[in-house]
Formats: structure tokens, C-alpha cells, sequence
């Protein structure tokens, strides 16, 4: 499953153009317009829009510096558009209708919901407007392309890699991330099922969600680990899993604050400096991570393909790499840690 980084394209003088230097125009509010150096075919440049679940985290940075990096490479004009936080699912509906008002040439959306995001990217899709849907599936719809990591096998990885590390026995708790996310879903579903390949193991619970925010995971863990302790204040279980950077980071400061912090197995998934650091300490003993520089790139990509009316992948699988405190100095693994970022 080790995942080839072969993905990271526009390496060097490329990446020194990432963010709000040459052709970033910063418009709204977590609004900025890329426009590509290189002219696409017949001279005209395809205006895209790349919405996001968020901006916040390094993996929507990530996402970000490989649609620019697309969009210069090959000649298109990104409108970067991010909802304010991760769980406004009105306000990413919004963003997708005014992009078509605007009549967008393609919109490469992360959809916060499976749900509710639906009827706005069939809305497109009947304006003649095509999306490439990448990071989180959504019902009921068919998109020029899906770009993703195969998250059910992540959250496999992540499970199998669990039941190593507690030798098939003892307690777990799992942390959910948000209601209605389909790719954290995915990652907690195959968790679920790969722990169940350790009949030692006992899932103690299942059913507590982090919330869209570091703060939120935060409050979700204090309030779920502070009933899990022993009369001594030490844990009564033996291993945590959390499904996404913020949760993963929530809840390491949750172990951190308690001096907890090593004491149990850890496994989270992507990554951003503060996880990095729990990783190098021991705090964390493993992470799963996707490669968010490539999703971004190559959605922009397929969705220059798709407005030529060239043939496109129904899916990508972008990968997914387990990364352990031995393994995280590779060179490829390094930049699996540090992506590129906006």
C-alpha cells in the first residue's frame, strides 16, 4: 500500500510561485483568484473554481499550492473559494451557486456534506458546468471525475496497524470526526472493520464526534477520555484512533494537557507540524497520510481534460501511506509530512 510520491510535479521553481506571489490576486475573504502562466489550448485560460471544505488546515494549504501549481503549469485561472469553517454546509452551497451564476468554465469541489451538497453540483452539471469531486464522495450525483484517497482503506491501514501495535488485545476508542463527511466516514468504517480482525480487541467507544474544529475535538476528547480514567488518573484503555487533522490534533492535546501523552497507543490520520512533533516524541505512534498537493493538482488536471471533452478516469486514488517515527525520515515519506503549501 506504500503510496508512490511521484505526484509532487511542480517541485522547485514551481513551488516558489505557491501562495500570494506571482499570479495569486487575494479577492473576498478566503476568496483568491491563480491565474496560469502558460496559455491553454486556442490561447484562452478556463476559469475553475476550487472550493474547499476549508482553508485552515495544512491539508487544504496543501490542496491549494497543487491547484495553483495546476493551473500555472498548464494555463488555466483558479478561483480558490473556502467556506469559513468545515461545518458550513449553507455556505459552501452558496459558494458552488454563485460560481455558477458566474458561469465557471469547471468547479473542483471537497463537498462538506454528501448530502447537501448534491442538488448545487447537479445544478452545475445541467448548466453545462462540470465537477470534479475530490477528497469526499457525494450521493446521488455523477461527476466528470471522483479524486480521492481510497479513505476505507486508510482507515484499514490504520486499524491493522492498531492491532500490531497492541499485540491483538486490549481497549480502543475511536473519535469520529463530523456527521455527514464522507471521506472521514470511510476512514472510521474501515477501522472499524480491520479491528475486527483482532478478536482480543474491544472497541469501548464509537459514537463521539470531534466536530469541525481543533477546539471542538478538544472539548469532545476532554469530555470522553475524563470518564475512561482509573482511580489513579491513568487511562483504562489501551489505544485512540481519530480520523482527520483536526481531531488527531484535538485530541493530542488533550493527551498532552493530562500527561497522557504516550501512554497509549495513538494513531491519527495527516499531518501538519504540531503532528509531527507528536510523532517524533512518541506521543503519536503512527499516522495515515494522503497526498493533498496531488489531489489538488490533478483535479485541476482531469477538469481541463473534462472542459476539452477528452476522456477522464471515473476515479483517481491519490494513495494513502502509513508514516511511523521509524519510517518518517525517508525522503518520500518527508514529504508526505511537509507538502507543499498556499
Amino acid at each position: 500500500m506504500r503510496f508512490k510520491v511521484a505526484a509532487f510535479i511542480a517541485a522547485g521553481a514551481a513551488l516558489a510561485l505557491v501562495g500570494c506571489g506571482s499570479g495569486d490576486t487575494p479577492t473576498a475573504a478566503g476568496t483568491t483568484t491563480t491565474t496560469g502562466s502558460t496559455p491553454a489550448a486556442g490561447g484562452s485560460k478556463p476559469k475553475i473554481a476550487v472550493i474547499p471544505k476549508g482553508a485552515t488546515h495544512e491539508y487544504w494549504k496543501a490542496i491549494h499550492a497543487g491547484a495553483n501549481d495546476a493551473a500555472k503549469d498548464l494555463g488555466a485561472e483558479i478561483v480558490w473559494s473556502a467556506p469559513e469553517k468545515e461545518d458550513d454546509r449553507s455556505g459552501q452551497v452558496d459558494i458552488v451557486e454563485n460560481m455558477i451564476n458566474q458561469k465557471v468554465a469547471g468547479i473542483c469541489l471537497a463537498p462538506l456534506d454528501d448530502k447537501a451538497l448534491s442538488k448545487p453540483v447537479n445544478e452545475a452539471t445541467t448548466a453545462g458546468i462540470p465537477v470534479v469531486v475530490m477528497d469526499s464522495g457525494l450521493n446521488d450525483v455523477k461527476p466528470a471525475s471522483y479524486v480521492a484517497t481510497d479513505n476505507e482503506k486508510g482507515g484499514e491501514m490504520a486499524g491493522e496497524y492498531m492491532g500490531k501495535l497492541l499485540d491483538g488485545k486490549g481497549k480502543v476508542v475511536m473519535i469520529r470526526y463530523e456527521e455527514g463527511s464522507a471521506s472521514t466516514h470511510l476512514r472510521e468504517e474501515g477501522f472499524l472493520t480491520a479491528i475486527k480482525k483482532f478478536p482480543g480487541i474491544t472497541v469501548i467507544s464509537d459514537n463521539q464526534y470531534a466536530g469541525a474544529t481543533t477546539e471542538s475535538a478538544t472539548k469532545t476528547g476532554e469530555n470522553v477520555l475524563s470518564g475512561l480514567k482509573k482511580p489513579d488518573g491513568s487511562l483504562s484503555f489501551d489505544g485512540l484512533y481519530t480520523p482527520n487533522e483536526s481531531s488527531t490534533f484535538g485530541l493530542l492535546r488533550v493527551l498532552q494537557d493530562n500527561k497522557w501523552a504516550g501512554k497509549i497507543k495513538f494513531v491519527g490520520f495527516d499531518s501538519s507540524e504540531k503532528l509531527v512533533d507528536g510523532l517524533k516524541a512518541g506521543e503519536i505512534n503512527g499516522l495515515i497520510l494522503q497526498n493533498p498537493y496531488k489531489m489538488g493538482y490533478d483535479s485541476v488536471k482531469l477538469m481541463l481534460d473534462a472542459i476539452a471533452k477528452k476522456t477522464v478516469p471515473e476515479k483517481e486514488d491519490t494513495g494513502a501511506s502509513l508514516v511511523t517515527k521509524e519510517n518518517m525520515d525517508q525522503p518520500d515519506t518527508a514529504k508526505l509530512l511537509k507538502p507543499p503549501s498556499a
